[in-house]
């Protein structure tokens, strides 16, 4: 049984206040009552609620799908947001499967990530799973686009749509092409169900029916923590509810907003789920938790009174030892200790409980996205114009360096007036970070560990000199993501675009824009939403990613001695 426990520091009498006022409140959410939160739509969206126990009755197609895959090389989930970071997250906690297939999610338009996906393929024996709720999102389907034409030119036409299986909800344009293209197999969502709560749903189960787990231990672990997480009485015995509480309270009421998080290394890619659930729920209309996923934890000093240090700890596998320093500091620590890795089954239920709980003490609806589609408006507008025209609208740099040219709005130009030097506009840049601010690093470059690694010692630095949260992300799916919060949420971000040209484009089935082109419109359409909402934003354009990446750093070091 998952076994949590919070130390709340200054906020433990305010949250112990807030469990005594709330369960009749609390009791609104399983009667899926929108009062609740902002009485908008709120009750539309509340089919995560009871999904495990119908899930748990529709078992037979789960098992007979994985029956069908097991013999192949490799399964491949093409989606974004919530319809990949939760299989992501199960299939690195549980690691591949004896006898099963290896297990890739891919949600980057960058084509040299795509190419070195591609390049592990054995395609004639590998299944591409296209997720997608609304089947109209751009990336699954330009990355659908591009790996059937890659199978076509190996297998046929007629073949084709074997290799291929779609989950989406009834109805849409997916529904329609998977039966077109004679998908093998087409799995529905629930429509009541958003995307980031839908990984106890189909969008969830079946990547994880594929990779081999036990999807019937996973939803047994799901619903006892639906079991745990009914009870209104006593509400201090329920861990949903005590989350979402001491996340809303400690953030209302003490300024506490930025939610870092910590793991065990078997449940490292936690983080990224959690932090699409917290960011994509609660931040919006100038409010929100931000997630603070992957900064190493450090000594109480480089902290200020704006955290709450969330540990998500497997049994048997030891916490960093900077946790309890944190907490004898008074730094509010809540710990969630699993007793085995099917737990993610509960964890995924009670944390989603929580998030909606926090929303609720917000004020906010956390079951929509406003800010996400500002994004995907200007993205849209930006290829439709290079389609017309064979050029991105990128606007002119208001300085170049060796290799780099730096993009700003009038309004952040002007902190950089009297900057001649790469590190002189950084300085002026981060140099506007107070108390309670975080900076976000948004690199719409490939994923790989070498540039992951870069980031890391980039967002360190920063975190150090600052003593502020620090954001590392990739584009463009943080979009789908904490993209929501950035835009959304709180103006207390400094933001540093970072992309480049890809070393080695493709084509794009169908269309004039290549991979590489929808990137960059990516990267300038989310700078120009960032521009839009006021935010304190910069955004770099590198020539070589490679030694671009290595000035930044020096440039970096140097502006912050």
């Amino acid at each position: 049984m998952i076994v949590l426990q919070t130390s709340l520091g200054e906020g433990a009498a305010d949250v112990k206040a807030a469990l005594a006022d709330w369960p009749a409140r609390f009791s609104k959410l399983w009667a899926k009552d929108k009062s609740l939160w902002t009485g908008a739509d709120e009750d539309k969206w509340l089919g995560w609620l009871d999904i495990v126990a119908r899930e748990q009755g529709d078992l037979p197609s789960l098992e007979a799908f994985a029956e069908k895959v097991k013999g192949l090389s490799n399964v491949v989930l093409i989606g974004m947001g919530g319809s990949s970071l939760g299989s992501e997250v199960l299939a690195q906690s549980f690691g591949r499967q004896a006898g099963w297939p290896d297990f890739h999610a891919i949600d980057s338009t960058s084509p040299d990530q795509i190419g070195a996906l591609e390049a592990k393929l054995d395609l004639e024996r590998t299944l591409f799973l296209v997720a997608s709720k609304s089947g109209s999102t751009l990336e699954p389907n330009i990355l659908k686009d591009y790996f059937h034409a890659q199978v076509k030119a190996r297998v046929g036409e007629a073949k084709a749509g074997s290799h291929f299986a779609a989950i989406t909800d009834p109805g849409s344009s997916m529904e329609k092409e998977a039966k077109q293209k004679g998908f093998a197999n087409l799995f529905y969502g629930e429509p009541t169900i958003g995307g980031r709560y839908s990984v106890l749903s189909r969008f969830g189960l079946v990547p994880a029916a594929a990779m081999g787990l036990d999807v019937a231990r996973l939803l047994q672990a799901a619903s006892q923590m639906v079991t745990r997480c009914k009870s209104a009485s006593p509400l201090d015995a329920n861990p949903g509810a005590v989350l979402g509480l001491a996340l809303g309270v400690l953030a209302t009421k003490h300024g506490r907003d930025k939610i870092t998080i910590s793991a065990s290394p078997t449940l490292v890619s936690v983080g990224g789920w959690l932090e699409q659930l917290i960011a994509e729920s609660t931040g919006k209309i100038g409010k929100g938790l931000i997630p603070v996923d992957l900064e190493p934890l450090a000594a109480p000093s480089y902290y200020g009174k704006d955290r709450i240090f969330v540990h998500v700890g497997l049994a048997g596998e030891a916490e960093p030892s900077a946790l309890a320093a944190l907490e004898q500091a008074g730094q509010p620590v809540i710990r969630i200790v699993l007793q085995d890795v099917y737990e993610l089954g509960g964890l995924f239920f009670m944390s989603e409980i929580a998030v909606a709980v926090a929303g609720a003490v917000l004020g906010i609806n956390p079951f929509d996205q406003p800010d996400v589609e500002a994004s995907k408006v200007k993205s849209r507008e930006l290829t439709d114009e290079y389609e017309r025209s064979g050029k991105l609208p990128a606007g002119e740099p208001v300085r170049r360096f060796d290799g780099i040219a730096l993009y700003a709005d009038a309004r952040n130009a002007k902190i950089l007036e009297g900057c001649n030097t790469l590190a002189d506009c950084l300085r002026a840049h981060f140099a506007q970070a107070v108390a309670g601010d975080y900076v976000g690093l948004l690199a719409y470059i490939e994923q790989s560990k070498l540039h992951a690694a870069q980031l890391q010692t980039m967002r360190t630095k920063l975190r150090d000199v600052l003593k502020v949260a620090t954001c590392a992300e990739f584009g463009p799916r943080f979009l789908h993501s904490t993209g929501q919060a950035y835009k959304g949420g709180p103006n207390t971000g400094i933001f540093l675009t970072l992309n480049t040209d890809p070393v080695h484009d493709l084509d794009i089935p169908g269309r004039k824009i290549s991979f590489g082109v929808v990137q960059q419109a990516q990267a300038i359409g989310d700078f120009a939403v960032l521009n839009d909402r006021g935010r304190r934003a910069l955004r770099l354009h590198f020539d070589d990613l490679e030694s671009g990446l290595k000035v930044l750093g020096a440039a970096l070091d140097k502006a912050l001695a």
